[in-house]
């Protein structure tokens, strides 16, 4: 697969400073103000096309929604876990769904568009309760898409079917390949359009990983490959992607790597621009004339953490917080400029003071552990938008 030419120069970032000037002259050189976020200086972004990923379960929804007013994004996504709303056969859990009715409905209210992505088989239904992956009878995710689609008809915008199926851990007890998840996709889309034949349907996007064993992954390439020949593209309305960038610079390549990033620099999934890229080549290659839809996004920082990051995810040293801001709004620049018309999910909000310093997830949250606001928080709300 032949990577992105040489990429143009990212898009310069200046300083913002949290200081006011001095009211008056001074007769000696005021003190350099110390700059509080990276501020963003490209054209305004696209609000319908920017979200962010929160988790809700036993969360404050006022502090949620405080947050996301102040991001102004357009967008928010939830990943409802199949196997805590349906713990028994047939037996809803009402108090996760009215959790989840009143985040719909306040997020309606205040003119955001959900995204629930939905995954992880009940145990119940799985042919073993090791890891996550999806029911013996797929005819059962039919049922709960269903169900789901039912429920919130005219309520949320879009679904995501699975969450990254070439994954072992989210596709344990079944042979991992784009062919078989297309069959559950088949069935999970069938369900939801027989509730609401308007509904937006999402491919469940594969994880970027250079790894090709069968065993613990499919590379992604292949795995979308091989769910296009499978005919995924005439059952859902876009492909979803998660285009991370581990330590690399948005602009850079696996051909023109930056030389600041010691790992994870040896191939194209590494890399933000190749899998954009190489997913809007396959796409077309194939004859599938869909959008992308970027699911996650984002990149990770354990700066001002006290902890080092966990590690399977040490590239994250690499990341500064001020690059983390920097990397990202490029990213959503380079994304909203090109080919991409599906809307960019920021992975994530506030995993980070739920999961502590033991988890990656901490790493991209935009607030610490500790519950503070990284820079990016600041920079993504000082943004402008339309």
């Amino acid at each position: 697969m032949t990577p992105p030419s040489t990429p143009s120069p990212p898009r310069l970032l200046t300083p913002v400073s949290s200081l006011p000037p001095p009211a008056h002259p001074t007769t000696s050189p005021s003190p350099t103000p110390t700059p509080a976020f990276p501020a963003y200086t490209g054209p305004p972004l696209q609000r319908d096309l920017l979200g962010v990923q929160i988790h809700l379960m036993e969360r404050d929804q006022d502090e949620i929604f405080i947050h996301l007013a102040a991001l102004g994004v357009g967008w928010v996504k939830v990943q409802v876990s199949w196997k805590l709303y349906e713990p028994a056969p047939g037996q809803l859990h009402s108090e996760r769904f009215a959790e989840l009715d009143a985040f719909v409905s306040r997020a309606n209210a205040h003119g955001l568009r959900v995204l629930l992505s939905v995954s992880k088989a009940p145990e119940w239904s799985r042919p073993t309760t090791e890891m996550d992956g999806p029911p013996s009878d797929f005819a059962l995710y039919e049922r709960f898409m269903r169900a789901l689609a039912a429920r919130y008809r005219g309520r949320v915008a879009a679904y995501e079917l699975w969450n990254e199926p070439n994954l072992q851990r989210e596709w344990n007890g079944f042979p991992m390949g784009g062919a078989l998840f297309g069959d559950l996709l088949r069935a999970g889309a069938t369900g939801a359009r027989a509730a609401d034949p308007d509904v937006v349907l999402i491919a469940g996007a594969p994880a970027v990983t250079g790894i090709n064993d069968r065993v613990t992954a499919v590379d992604d390439r292949l795995f979308l490959q091989e769910m296009l020949q499978a005919g995924v593209a005439g059952l859902v309305d876009g492909i979803g992607v998660h285009p991370y960038g581990y330590g690399n610079p948005p602009d850079s390549t696996a051909v023109h790597p930056s030389p600041l990033t010691r790992s994870h620099n040896n191939h194209p999934s590494f890399f933000f621009a190749d899998t954009l890229a190489d997913y809007q080549q396959i796409l077309a290659e194939n004859g599938a004339a869909l959008p992308l839809w970027v699911t996650e996004f984002g990149w990770g920082s354990f700066e001002n953490v006290a902890a080092a990051p966990p590690d399977e995810a040490a590239f994250m040293a690499d990341v500064s917080e001020w690059q983390q801001a920097v990397y990202t709004l490029r990213a959503v620049e380079m994304a909203q400029a090109g080919d991409v018309a599906g809307p960019m999910i920021l992975w994530n909000l506030n995993f980070g003071p739920l999961l502590g310093t033991d988890f990656s997830e901490s790493g991209y949250s935009l607030l610490r552990p500790d519950g503070t606001k990284r820079p990016l928080f600041f920079s993504l709300a000082a943004a402008p938008k339309w």
